[in-house]
């Protein structure tokens, strides 16, 4: 690209006079080296602070003092939101909208009308068991589960990666026996969420277009093609079985990074109470997630994989943007952006410093060729050697 602007100017030239060729034509040959050392603009652009500008000029009633009348205008705002925040905290204030306020903004809700749709077999057991194994009350089941397949089958004791597939193919129906087999018992400690997740959920489940999560908008790829905003991508980290090949049989667990664009979203309904859940489409890790020079992550979202586990907590996830690669249009790059709620789900909790990092970045910064110092350690002249000036002689035949 930095060759390609050098080109460009110099094709440019041929064809527009000298008087064209301002601070701002040449500034564009050295945008390459200014994103290379500084990182993208939008970290570091005026637009926010001009926007706020003009705030300030709305506030100036009075011409002669317009610095009093900001300041002023100032005050009393802040003395608003002070109280709007923490002496109205039951009232109702105006001009605040419902969506932002904290009761709501720590809730799920959906963004469209429901579909009914009718789900069988394996994608509502693999649904059922996303739950199931996210779920903290369960996790004594799985593990007396895991020890009766040792029993059962001691030949495949030591196979980590049999034991995890037969337990995902059988846990559910185990569960439910299990479960119903304690509550025949009057002194039972069955909880009441898994007396209703035991019982499995429902066949017609609702899907929604798009769904509301701690504050952040979610939908699905199909709602974002024909829309102009993209809210599809998710990221999530979690604890992952890496197996090297097909006969390994000792594989080791560790945290592994996912990318994806959520494909449907579901409601499982228990009954008792309903959990949504995003179906999406998972990009390998593989042949399908790079990490450029640069320390850009880049991603193939052609090159799908997991596709046994394509379900995932709507309230696992976070939100993340894929921008397509102009060197490549197989490509995207993944854009991370910093949660929406800063203060916590805690409400006393008090605003503090936040830092944000740009992800992308590597700490280290890269090497740029600087032209300082050529000629050993001698400082850079811009003067040309030898020139004491240039004599003009007057008509008056005096010098000057």
């Amino acid at each position: 690209m930095q060759a390609d602007l050098v080109v460009t100017v110099c094709l440019l030239e041929k064809y527009f006079p000298p008087s064209f060729f301002d601070i701002m034509i040449h500034l564009t040959v050295h945008l390459v080296r200014e994103v290379k050392l500084c990182g993208p603009v939008f970290f570091r652009w005026m637009y926010p602070f001009e926007r706020y500008m003009k705030v300030f000029k709305g506030w100036v009633r009075c011409r002669r003092h317009p610095e009093g009348c900001i300041a002023e205008c100032y005050i009393v705002e802040e003395a608003v939101e002070f109280c709007a925040e923490r002496m109205l905290d039951d009232a109702t204030t105006a001009g605040i909208p419902e969506s932002c306020k904290s009761t709501v903004r720590n809730a799920t809700t959906p963004l469209s009308g429901a579909t009914m749709i009718s789900v069988y077999g394996k994608e509502l057991h693999q649904a059922h068991l996303c739950v199931l194994q996210n779920t903290e009350d369960a996790t004594p089941y799985f593990t007396e589960h895991l020890e009766l397949l040792k029993l059962l089958f001691p030949k495949f004791s030591k196979n980590r990666k049999w034991l995890k597939d037969k337990q995902n193919q059988t846990f559910a129906e185990w569960l439910k026996e299990r479960v119903s087999n304690e509550l025949m018992f009057a002194n039972n400690k069955v909880s009441e969420t898994m007396r209703w997740l035991a019982g499995g959920p429902k066949n017609e489940v609702p899907t929604f277009s798009g769904y509301q999560v701690n504050g952040v908008d979610f939908n699905t790829k199909e709602r974002d093609n024909v829309r102009s905003v993209q809210n599809s991508g998710v990221f999530l980290q979690a604890d992952a079985m890496q197996v090297s090949s097909a006969r390994d049989k000792n594989p080791r667990t560790d945290d592994m990074d996912f990318y994806g664009v959520i494909r449907q979203i579901w409601e499982l309904d228990y009954y008792k109470f309903r959990v949504p859940i995003f179906k999406c489409d998972w990009v390998e890790n593989v042949r399908g997630i790079k990490v450029d020079e640069l320390g850009f992550t880049l991603v193939n979202l052609n090159r799908k994989g997991h596709l046994k586990d394509a379900f995932v907590l709507s309230t696992h996830v976070k939100q993340i943007f894929y921008i397509q690669d102009p060197l490549d249009a197989q490509w995207s790059v993944v854009v991370r952006c910093p949660d929406r709620e800063y203060q916590g789900a805690d409400e006393d909790e008090e605003l503090e410093d936040i830092e944000v990092e740009q992800q992308p970045f590597n700490a280290t910064m890269p090497s740029i060729e600087t032209f300082d110092n050529i000629v050993g350690d001698e400082p850079s002249s811009y003067m040309r050697p030898g020139d004491e000036g240039i004599w003009i002689e007057n008509e008056n035949g005096s010098h000057g």
